[in-house]
């Protein structure tokens, strides 16, 4: 396989205005398991704040909510418990998913139809499938996170104050598909979340506010997802809040060009090692696509996933990038890399379940002097 393109630029994203939440040294200790989890466990002012009552007598909105994945469903869950009016959720079609490609319903799916919320899951909003959402200026505003649907300009503007979205950066940073694991790639120390009035450019639009947080030295894509979901979610409350009462900035602020980085869709080839790429490196490749798509090396022509690894910064000068190093049954199985080396700490052979590096050592499966090599050599 070939190395990931990696791109540091830690100095754009340590921007002042934004507030930084700091994490415990152990990244993977999170309040929330999943972004599931955190999704079931919300209720009124856990995330975010419901918005008091104005003068007007004016708390809530009238609402349309788009959003399929579970990061989408936390968010979902958060705005129902501040006391907003759901009139309708739009979740993407059901899909085959699993061993057995069965129809699988969305988690924002699963949410609504467990709080009785309406429900629509069109193949696409464009013409007469727009039919389904609510007339022009009958709702407030239409909430979008992770749906997955394009919205065409004519549904931009149907809600009275247009459509919010959540994403997952510090923009203009990281725009597109897949912003967490891109900025662990690039090895970035901080990134965010962000609730922007939506445009018909990509992730272009003017920014109503944003949060940043650090991210571990050890934090997993996944693990980073869902802190993100929650904080977005909460993010997400209060600028609602703050619209509904009329207490916010009067517009959102634009977004500068200058920046901007786009974060295009994951392909699976980037999840193979190639241990000519350095231990930093492949360290955050593992990170980054721990759990999907896992990244994953081969031995005797069989996968052997990568769910957790350590760097060791040494390694005996002149082994060949992937040579098998050490093999210890206390601590894993240490590998050669193109500058330094890595412990293999969490590792899955194919059809088998997730085992720590040093059980697989104690197997004898490999041995010292071998060389692992790329996955797509499996």
């Amino acid at each position: 396989g070939t190395a990931p393109s990696f791109s540091p630029n830690v100095d754009k994203v340590n921007r002042p205005s934004a507030s930084v939440v700091p994490i415990a040294a152990q990244a993977h200790a999170h309040p929330y398991p999943t972004a599931q989890a955190a999704a079931r466990h919300v209720t009124p002012g856990a995330v975010g704040q419901a918005a008091p009552p104005t003068e007007s007598g004016q708390s809530t909105m009238r609402l349309v909510f788009a959003g399929t994945p579970d990061f989408a469903a936390v968010a979902l869950a958060a705005v129902h418990a501040a006391g907003h009016e759901i009139v309708l959720v739009l979740t993407q079609p059901d899909r085959p998913a699993g061993r057995g490609m069965k129809l699988q319903q969305s988690p924002v799916k699963q949410w609504a139809l467990a709080h009785n919320l309406p429900l629509a899951q069109p193949d696409t909003l464009r013409g007469e499938a727009a039919g389904v959402l609510p007339a022009r200026g009958a709702v407030d505003a239409m909430v979008v996170v992770a749906y997955g649907l394009i919205l065409p300009p004519a549904v931009l503007v149907l809600p009275r104050r247009g459509c919010l979205n959540v994403h997952a950066s510090l923009l203009p940073r990281w725009r597109g598909a897949a912003p967490i694991q891109r900025a662990i790639l690039a090895g970035d120390r901080t990134t965010g979340v962000a609730v922007m009035q939506m445009d018909a450019g990509l992730d272009t639009g003017p920014v109503w506010a944003e949060r940043a947080v650090e991210i571990g030295a050890h934090e997993t894509a996944g693990e980073l997802h869902d802190r993100l979901a929650v904080l977005g979610a909460g993010l997400l409350v209060d600028v609602l809040a703050d619209l509904a009462r009329g207490t916010g900035p009067d517009t959102p602020t634009p977004q500068h060009g200058e920046g901007a980085t786009y974060a295009r869709k994951i392909d699976k080839a980037e999840a193979q090692l190639d241990f000519a790429a350095t231990a930093p490196d492949l360290d955050r490749c593992v990170r980054a696509f721990n759990p999907v798509p896992g990244a994953s090396c081969s031995h005797r022509g069989e996968r052997l996933k990568v769910w957790r690894c350590e760097v060791d910064a040494g390694g005996p000068a002149g082994a060949a990038p992937g040579t098998v190093l050490a093999v210890d049954p206390g601590r894993g199985i240490r590998v050669a890399c193109g500058s330094g080396s890595l412990w293999l700490v969490e590792v899955q052979r194919a059809g088998a379940r997730r085992q720590a590096g040093g059980s697989l050592a104690a197997t004898g499966w490999l041995q010292q002097g071998e060389v692992l090599a790329g996955a797509a050599d499996a």
